[in-house]
């Protein structure tokens, strides 16, 4: 059954055509992963079927009857002044609703006019029946700590749930909202990253829940292990167009890639079949005309006739502009980084106990841990920013940091673009318009604030800025959380090429995979070591 249906869409923001004469069918319980690359449409595409933005004239989108949605926006509109809990209780008005009605009817059943009335006691029976299963199928007097166990599934912290909003990250926020959608369980839920900042429990929770979800889920996300775990159906929108492919994030790479050779193949031999009937139609003009003949005329002309009428083939594209990535390390230290006797506490709470490790020349190193375990700390540690309590953190004589942060912290928002390379780069504006070109900015970004940028061209731009510092010893907290998957794909091979020794926080356990050797687990307030990578750690640690 079609719940939702797209027909001839087309979608223009200012001057930018987003997507034209767009296609799409959302058909009941299918898993859907949106992909594309950042800016290719997806949260505009979303925001179509909500009603936020409206398609030119022409386009339709059709619901099918009783189909509710619930969309979940990369930044929820929550009232702050509650608390997690609260906010995440009043998500679904319905189970307030039901509890208030209940009271009433079981009240009216102890007024004599009711329960003396044989036909009005029977109604207030039924309705509280009905009542009663709608209540049960929403968690009935557990409700409030479904709602809990939702929250501390996603990574909220128990301590958190009475917080108010307002003092909660924008990640603990969008955990709130996806709890807000989960409780009411629309028809079709359409999430927009929710993974953004969940940790790796959390994200294995959320998995769970879209694979049980009794309805139809699309998630625009990038983390492509997300993808092969959760989804039924891959649409990629690329170049304004829809294409839908059946199975998971993998099953979808060795798809495309077989339609793009075949469509490769099928392009060059009808290219080949056209310049053939091209090489015969000129021939025939020209002997039609030297020798006045008609039947060679006409034959040329039906032969043209027959080329305009042929359905093209569109030249495939095989590789599409990347941002280009070359980090540049070089030998330094042997021994890059030193642990010893290293604890580190706050007040009471006790964050690292005797930590005691070392990272060598040309390791890649994980580091893996629950939101809250310390990850930031340790990293604060090695930086400089945050002393130990005990022990010693040593870095090597020869050894320069480069640190990407995950808030971006390490930018100036109010710092253009281009000052922001000129000066880290000690270049020319020209060359330092050259350089961000590579890094997929246009000639206006160039001039814009950073603080104007979106969350991916942040991304980038950090990146570009690694790279300037030259460092052998790049300290990585979440760089793939904004990045899209081509994105990601590039620094992946930049950092397998990398000649010095890289630190990587992530939850991004498809990256760990691709770019990690061994990985250390935060636990118990100390590191625990593994060796390999995610899925390693997984299949020793269970």
């Amino acid at each position: 059954m079609i719940q939702i249906q797209l027909s001839n869409i087309t979608l223009v923001l200012g001057a930018k055509r987003i997507f034209e004469n767009l296609n799409w069918e959302i058909q009941r319980g299918q898993r859907i992963g949106l992909i594309g690359a950042n800016g290719a449409g997806k949260s505009s595409l979303f925001k179509l079927i909500e009603g936020e933005y409206a398609p030119e004239l022409g386009g339709s989108i059709t619901r099918a009857r009783l189909v509710s949605t619930g969309y979940l926006p990369q930044q929820p509109e929550l009232d702050l002044t509650l608390t997690a809990l609260d906010s995440a209780m009043d998500g679904n008005p319905r189970v307030a609703e039901i509890h208030a009605e209940l009271e009433r009817v079981e009240k009216s059943l102890g007024d004599p006019e009711v329960y003396n009335d044989e036909r009005r006691l029977q109604q207030a029976l039924e309705r509280q029946h009905q009542l009663i299963e709608e209540y049960d199928s929403f968690g009935g007097d557990s409700y409030p700590e479904r709602v809990r166990g939702i929250l501390l599934g996603l990574g909220l912290a128990r301590s958190e749930l009475t917080k108010p909003l307002s003092v909660l990250s924008g990640g603990q926020k969008k955990l709130v909202g996806l709890a807000r959608l989960l409780l009411v369980k629309p028809d079709v839920l359409l999430l927009d990253e929710p993974d953004n900042h969940l940790d790796l429990p959390g994200k294995i929770y959320l998995e769970k829940l879209i694979r049980e979800y009794d309805g139809t889920v699309v998630i625009i996300s990038h983390d492509r292990y997300l993808l092969d775990a959760a989804v039924t159906h891959i649409a990629e929108l690329e170049d304004g167009k829809m294409t839908v492919f059946e199975g998971d994030y993998t099953s979808y790479i060795n798809d495309k890639e077989m339609r793009l050779a075949r469509q490769e193949e099928m392009f060059r031999a009808q290219q080949h079949t056209i310049k053939r009937l091209e090489a015969a139609i000129k021939r025939l003009a020209i002997w039609g005309k030297v020798y006045d003949n008609e039947d060679l005329s006409r034959k040329a002309k039906s032969m043209q006739k027959r080329l305009d009428k042929m359905e093209k083939v569109e030249k495939p594209v095989i590789e599409r502009r990347r941002m280009e990535l070359q980090l540049n390390g070089w030998r330094g230290s042997n021994k890059v980084l030193e642990l010893t006797g290293v604890s580190k506490s706050f007040g009471e709470k006790v964050v690292f106990s005797n930590l005691n490790e070392t990272i060598w020349h040309g390791e890649r190193v994980g580091l893996i841990g629950a939101n809250g375990a310390g990850k930031s700390v340790l990293l604060r540690m090695i930086l400089g920013q945050e002393a130990p309590d005990a022990g010693e953190i040593k870095i090597g004589p020869s050894v320069s940091i480069g640190h990407y942060a995950q808030e971006h912290e390490t930018l100036d928002f109010n710092q253009t673009v281009l000052d922001a390379v000129r000066y880290a780069g000690e270049m020319s504006e020209s060359r330092a318009t050259a350089f961000l070109l590579r890094y997929l900015f246009t000639y206006k970004q160039v001039s814009q604030k950073i603080g104007e940028l979106s969350g991916g061209e942040r991304s980038r731009l950090q990146l570009a800025l690694v790279v300037l510092s030259g460092a052998n010893f790049l300290l990585l907290d979440e760089p793939t959380n904004n990045l899209d998957i081509a994105s990601a794909e590039v620094l992946e091979n930049a950092l397998e090429d990398f000649l010095g020794t890289v630190l990587i926080i992530s939850h991004d356990r498809y990256f760990l995979d691709r770019t990690v050797e061994r990985l250390l687990v935060i636990e118990d307030k100390g590191l625990k070591e593994y060796q390999g990578a995610y899925s390693d750690y997984l299949e020793k640690a269970g």
